[in-house]
């Protein structure tokens, strides 16, 4: 039993509330954490007081904010209530399902998926973040029945050699390269009507200064052990992962008086990694609209986009879908983050296991748009 702010937490208690999760009947996907929130309530378990404890955690500086970026793990006695409550705002998408589908009901649903940490387990070596052979299975089950699209920070080339399958939609480098199908797809809505592959790059003329940042980091943080830089073509990145805490700041340090002289050139965070990327107003936001626009979806109330990604940078494509009202973002995620996801899932066989019973869903209703 376990008590705080004066609620007793009885495990009876807690089945009951694993058992409103899963069963509860509501009118759209869209108000399931909303309702989720009212047994917050009940227990005592406020939205507010949850992100102002997140934000209260995170001090200004790099290091803070690389920590903040790249969570670990939850402890059960100090964060038992931010879990909870984090849980009951943001309900797990499988617990869910049937009320995601409700509310997809009349629609066409259209895929944006993030790459590591999604469709692949985040490893030490970027290089070597495959996909199972289950998970390609059922990605490319997905795109027979829905547009589907990759949306990552890695290079257009580098994640099409990992997911291999040429009738999805591919938006890499942050959405700053996108390209259509090169294969005839069987989904019910191509990306034109003639049929010819979708190429935007907005960030061309930052190509040559990328790859002199590029070169520069490449000299300048070799002294750092176990960093690695990754050019993305309209991006880099600098993981990490493999880095001991203690070097954090020195490389951050190294990263930061590198950018100091490219001014148009701007830095963000991930999960174990830093992200250089042209100052433009692009991110995956920018590319979820043009794919939707591009689809014929620009003002139309009859999609219903789902978006799944792990990471900070996939946050804005979660904000476009609130503004929009339309579909769901889903955070692929087993700790608490302060994300504006209306749902999570827990790694990325969860993932493979909710677009697994979208497919079957949709063989057993092939009417249903």
């Amino acid at each position: 039993m376990t008590k705080q702010n004066n609620v007793v937490v009885t495990p009876e208690v807690k089945s009951c509330i694993n058992t409103l999760i899963s069963t509860v009947v509501l009118p759209s996907a869209a108000t399931a954490p909303e309702s989720m929130a009212v047994i917050g309530g009940f227990l005592g378990f406020s939205s507010n007081h949850f992100i102002k404890r997140l934000e209260g955690s995170n001090v200004n500086g790099w290091i803070d904010s690389m920590r903040a970026a790249s969570p670990t793990r939850v402890k059960s006695s100090d964060n038992y209530q931010e879990k909870c409550s984090w849980i009951l705002y943001h309900p797990s998408a499988l617990k869910l399902f049937d009320q995601i589908l409700f509310s997809s009901k009349g629609k066409q649903i259209v895929f944006f998926l993030d790459y590591d940490g999604t469709l692949s387990p985040i490893v030490a070596d970027p290089d070597k973040a495959f996909m199972t052979r289950k998970m390609r299975g059922t990605l490319r089950d997905v795109a027979k029945h829905f547009p589907t699209a990759i949306v990552t920070g890695r290079c257009r080339d580098k994640v099409f050699n990992f997911v291999k399958l040429a009738e999805l939609y591919y938006a890499a480098s942050h959405g700053m390269d996108i390209m259509g199908p090169t294969k005839n797809q069987s989904a019910e809505k191509c990306i034109s009507d003639s049929n010819k592959p979708v190429l935007f790059q907005p960030a061309s003329q930052f190509l040559p200064m990328i790859d002199e940042v590029y070169k520069i980091l490449l000299e300048k943080t070799k002294s750092v052990s176990g960093a690695m830089v990754e050019n993305n073509k309209y991006c880099l990145s600098v993981h990490f992962r493999c880095v001991d805490e203690k070097s954090w700041a020195p490389l951050a340090e190294k990263v930061r008086l590198v950018l100091n002289e490219y001014p148009k050139l701007r830095l963000t965070q991930g999960r174990k990694v830093l992200e250089i990327r042209p100052t433009i107003k692009w991110d995956k936001g920018k590319a979820l609209e043009f794919l939707l626009e591009s689809l014929g979806y620009e003002n139309s109330n009859d999609v219903f986009p789902i978006y799944i990604g792990d990471d900070r940078t996939d946050e804005d494509a979660f904000k476009v879908l609130r503004r929009r009202g339309q579909g769901v973002g889903i955070l692929v995620s087993s700790v608490p983050k302060e994300t504006d996801a209306s749902y999570t899932l827990q790694d990325p066989s969860e993932v493979e296991n909710f677009l697994r019973r979208l497919v079957e869903w949709k063989r057993l209703n092939p009417t249903s748009a």
